[in-house]
Parts: C-alpha cells; sequence; structure tokens
C-alpha cells in the first residue's frame, strides 16, 4: 500500500485561506484527470467539503508523490504553492487510513460528530468512480471509511458530541437557547439548493418557521426542493421558491437566511444586508453630550466644583491652597472633599499641603485633609495630635510615588445595540455573506469562522473514545486485509505453476504407462494433487499471516524467488482480480 494523502482543513489553516482554495466541481474534476495523469499517482480521489480540501492517491513515491499533490492542489486552487504550503498535511499508508476513518466518524469535523460527512465522502468515491481514477485501493478505502462511519454512529453516541454544522449554526443564531423555541414562527429565506441547503431548509422546517423561501441559480432545483418541503409529512411549513435576482426583495421579509451555493463571490454584500434592515431597528441610544452623571445629578465634571465648605466658600477659590482645587476639580472628576482631595499628589505637595492646613482652622480645609473635628477643639487643628498620622501618609507617599485614587471612575455609558431583526447564517466556503455584516446594528451572522471559534472550546463526549478506539480497530484490519491481498496474487501464482507441475507429470505418466485404465489414472492424480497441497498449505497459509502484519509486504517478494515466479504471470492474476472486483462492486 502506497496511500498519500495531502490536504488542509479548518485545523490548519484559517478560513481565509480555505475561502480562497475552494475547489468548485469542475475543478474537483480537472484536478483528479490531472493527478492519475502525473507520474507518481495511479488512483485518485478528492475529498472536498466546506472546511476542508484533502487530495488522496496511490503513488509509487513517497516523496515525489508529496510534492506532485502538493503542487497540483496550488494549480487548482488558485492558491501559491509557497503561500499554501504552510498549511498542508500529509498522511501516508497506515496514518492516512487512520485520518479518513477518523474524518468518516466526525472526529476530525468542525463540530464533532456529525454525520453529514458521510455523504460528502460518498460523493467523493461515486466522483472518483465516474472518471475511473479510482481503483481498488480507493474503492476498498473508501467504502470501508463509510462502512466505519456508521458503525461509529449506530453502536456508540457519538451524535450526542455533536450535530451537524446547520443545527449548530442554528443554535449559535439562537445564542445557545432552543432552536425550536427561537424560530417559531420566523421567516426564513435559504440561498442555494445543494445538499447543504437542503438539509438546512429541512431543519428549518422541523424547527418550526413559518415560511421558506429557497432562492437557487437553477429555479427548477428551487422549485423541487420547496415542494419536497411542502410534502414533508412531519413538518407544516409553506414553502415557495423564487429565482436568485429575488433575493434582495425576499431579504427585507426574511429573518433568518441561510445561504451555502458554490458561488466564488459575494452574494449578500454588507450594503444589501444593511439596506434590507434600514427601518426596522430603532437608533441605537446616544449617551447625553455632559457625560456620563454622578450622583446626586451632577455631571462628574462639575461635581466637585459645585461643593463648597462650611462657611459657604467654594474650596476651589480659597486663596493660599497649594493644591490649586479649581484645576483638580475640573479635571479628575471626583469630590475634593476627604480623601480624594489629595490622591495623586506628590510627596512635597503633600507636605505644602499639609503646612497649609496646618495653619488655618478646622471647618472646610480640615475636612479636605481628610480630618475632622474633634470635641474641645474649638475648630482649631492641633499638629502634635494628627503628626503620626501625616507622618505616615508622607511615608506612603514616600514609597509608592503617589497616593493611589480609591474612588472608581464613572462608568461610561457605551451605545446599546439593538436585538437582531436579521439572522444570518453563511454556511458556504468561500462565504456567501460579507463578513462586514458583523458590524450592523440589528444584524446578527454566524458564519463557518465563528462556527470555528464557538466549537473550539466544545467539551467531548464520553462516546468519542470509543469511537476512537473503533477507528484504531478498523486501520489495523484494512491494514491487514490490504498487505494479505497484496500476497494473494503471488500465492495464486503458485498455486498455478504447480498445478501446472502435477499436469505435466501426469501426461508423463500417460506416456510411459499407456494402459493404465481412467480409474487407477483418477487415483495417482489425486494422490499427486493432495501431496503439493499438503507441501503448500503451510507455506501460503504462514505466508499471508505474516503478510499481513506490518512490515510484511516483503514475504510476496521472497515468495517469488524462492519458488521463481515469473513476476507477469503475477501481474496478470492481479489485473484479473482487480477486473472481476470492478465487475462485482456495488453501490458505496
Amino acid at each position: 500500500m502506497s496511500l498519500l494523502v495531502v490536504g488542509l482543513s479548518h485545523r490548519s489553516a484559517p478560513v481565509s485561506v480555505l475561502e480562497r482554495a475552494a475547489l468548485n466541481t469542475d475543478a474537483q474534476v480537472k484536478l483528479l484527470q490531472d493527478t492519475v495523469a502525473a507520474e507518481p499517482a495511479t488512483e485518485a480521489a478528492v475529498l472536498a467539503t466546506c472546511n476542508r480540501i484533502e487530495l488522496y492517491a496511490d503513488v509509487d513515491k513517497f516523496h515525489a508523490g508529496v510534492a506532485e499533490l502538493s503542487t497540483l492542489l496550488a494549480q487548482h486552487s488558485g492558491v501559491g504553492l509557497e503561500e499554501l504550503t504552510p498549511y498542508l498535511y500529509v498522511h501516508y499508508e497506515d496514518r492516512a487510513v487512520h485520518h479518513l476513518f477518523s474524518v468518516a466518524c466526525g472526529l476530525d469535523s468542525m463540530v464533532v460528530g456529525e454525520g453529514q460527512i458521510l455523504g460528502q465522502i460518498k460523493d467523493s468515491l461515486a466522483r472518483a468512480q465516474d472518471l475511473h481514477s479510482a481503483g481498488r485501493l480507493l474503492n476498498d478505502l473508501f467504502q470501508q471509511a463509510l462502512r466505519v462511519g456508521k458503525r461509529a454512529h449506530s453502536e456508540t453516541g457519538i451524535d450526542r458530541a455533536g450535530q451537524s454544522l446547520v443545527t449548530f449554526g442554528l443554535e449559535q443564531l439562537a445564542r445557545g437557547g432552543d432552536v425550536q423555541q427561537w424560530a417559531r414562527g420566523k421567516k426564513a429565506l435559504v440561498i442555494g439548493a445543494g445538499s447543504m441547503s437542503s438539509l438546512a431548509a429541512a431543519t428549518l422546517a422541523r424547527a418550526g418557521v413559518a415560511e421558506i423561501v429557497v432562492a437557487n441559480r437553477t429555479f427548477d432545483r428551487a422549485e423541487r426542493l420547496a415542494q419536497i418541503l411542502m410534502e414533508g409529512d412531519d413538518t407544516d411549513v409553506a414553502a415557495r421558491a423564487v429565482p436568485m435576482e429575488s433575493v434582495p426583495g425576499e431579504l427585507t421579509r426574511a429573518d433568518v437566511t441561510v445561504s451555502c451555493t458554490g458561488a466564488t463571490g459575494l452574494v449578500l454584500t454588507a450594503e444589501s444586508v444593511a439596506g434590507a434592515v434600514e427601518g426596522r431597528t430603532p437608533p441605537p441610544a446616544v449617551p447625553g453630550e455632559d457625560g456620563p452623571t454622578a450622583p446626586g445629578g451632577e455631571s462628574g465634571r462639575t461635581a466637585g466644583a459645585q461643593r463648597s465648605g462650611p462657611s459657604g466658600t467654594s474650596l476651589g477659590s480659597e486663596d493660599g491652597c497649594p493644591l490649586e482645587l479649581s484645576s483638580v476639580q475640573g479635571t479628575a472628576g471626583f469630590s475634593v472633599l476627604g480623601e480624594a482631595a489629595v490622591a495623586g499628589m506628590g510627596a512635597a505637595e503633600l507636605e505644602q499641603h499639609a503646612a497649609w492646613v496646618d495653619k488655618g482652622t478646622v471647618g472646610g480645609a480640615q475636612r479636605a485633609a481628610g480630618g475632622s473635628a474633634r470635641p474641645g477643639t474649638a475648630g482649631t487643628l492641633d499638629p502634635a495630635a494628627d503628626t503620626d498620622a501625616i507622618a505616615a501618609l508622607a511615608a506612603t507617599v514616600a514609597t509608592v510615588g503617589r497616593i493611589p485614587e480609591r474612588r472608581r471612575p464613572e462608568p461610561v455609558e457605551e451605545p446599546q445595540r439593538p436585538e437582531p431583526v436579521l439572522f444570518l447564517l453563511d454556511l458556504a466556503m468561500p462565504r456567501d455573506i460579507d463578513a462586514a455584516v458583523h458590524r450592523l446594528a440589528g444584524v446578527r451572522l454566524v458564519d463557518i469562522e465563528s462556527l470555528a471559534e464557538a466549537s473550539a472550546g466544545a467539551p467531548m463526549a464520553a462516546d468519542v473514545d470509543q469511537v476512537r478506539r473503533i477507528v484504531s480497530d478498523e486501520v489495523a484490519a484494512f491494514g491487514a486485509a490490504l498487505r494479505a491481498a497484496h500476497i494473494t496474487p503471488t500465492v495464486v501464482a503458485l498455486r498455478t505453476m504447480a498445478a501446472d507441475v502435477v499436469a505435466g507429470e501426469i501426461a508423463r505418466l500417460d506416456g510411459r504407462l499407456p494402459g493404465l485404465d481412467d480409474k487407477h489414472r483418477a487415483e495417482i492424480t489425486q494422490t499427486v494433487r493432495r501431496v503439493v497441497d499438503k507441501l503448500l498449505h503451510a507455506p501460503t497459509v504462514r505466508v499471508k499471516q505474516l503478510a499481513a502484519e506490518p512490515g510484511g509486504a516483503g514475504y510476496a517478494d521472497a515468495l517469488r524467488t524462492l519458488f521463481d515466479l515469473d513476476p507477469e504471470t503475477v501481474a496478470a492474476v492481479s489485473r484479473a482480480e482487480d477486473s472481476t472486483t470492478e465487475k462485482d462492486r456495488g453501490p458505496a
């Protein structure tokens, strides 16, 4: 086995790169054709989804294969090889099998456990079969991947670990709330009629939306999807189809819009979305021009300046105060009374202020320094009584440099965004909806990039470990079967050679014993065949067992060398088996 996969996904590349590297159907076909035409590859298949692009191939040389597949991906995606290379990953042989099986089980999906990937793998195999780019290796690999994925979903609770990308996207639109309660009665617009859009429409119908409008470039497909929605037994939704030209008008009526098309450019621009919600949302609240209101109804800019001392004279106008209280009040935004009056003051300024207060009266000045009148002092400041407090305060200032402000600044009022009136879900790659829509008021947009961020920290279900064990077991079994199958043509060629030897010896016996009757001739022939079969049984069974183990491919070469088997005979057996397998192969 020389299975090689080169690709990029949401785990290795940013959404911006995935968008640019996205392959439409025509590009995938051309990529497959060019891959099998390249020298290192004999088979090829492309798995392209909204968040991954992977090229699988059977190659005869690893390094040459990596270089060729990487170059082909860059050529057909339109992203330069130097730019694309840092985001590419490479898996080879058993690791490549493990990767595809993990993908099929939903372990590598953006939403762990989602089952839609199985349909995408099936489509990938069908495309490769139609183009005859998938041979025995990739046919067996992809069909086994489908069986492994189905087994994981049937034998474990992996479905509980995640859901389809559509369901997860709708949950994000509903901010984690109940999707059915959120969707009930809404009008939905679905742009596109492919598998993802059809799934979105069906999910919205089951969630209870009142109406679904389907828009598609091929109007017949939109009509067919609308008819299917109307005929569903488990829904009661009104559905109709419209041409793509009607999207701007339908957008003004829609509450929810899901878009997933194969367009290479934007389907909805920020301007078109802004026009659709214009008049449907109230203008955002604008804070007052005077700034936030301070306690007591005064603005923060003037509250301190309007406070007065006991004598009715503004503290900011007291003569000789070294603090320049008027300037402090005008910029600091807090009352000059108490501790706040000296907050942020340097040690030298504090000492000047203390000397000034020492010469005054208890009144407003003492309160400005944080003190209070003591009974029996008749309003006169006693410096000796406050020496320790002033010294401690000065020591603190000397240590930290400034006295920190303890009072928190007034909160700044932010304009509140209105509640969304239009919910947008963009599941396309490259994106259908302009990312600038995120900034529009009254609109909530969830796209592939935001889904990746939302799912990054999602907890893994306990069933995921069980699925991983299933994948490991299936990878080992697939590898063993593939290695055993690799030696089968050699074993068949060996037994064919042995049968020819028996037939030749019986013919010689007829020449030597022409009078031998049929009964005795048959008995001798059967005896010789039994002897040969017994001699070959143990080595052929054992060589298959050994070949099934990792590194056992060399046993086929040893068998061909020991029995001097003709390589062309072995190759002919292999071609015959491939032809039979191709005829017997049913749908995936």
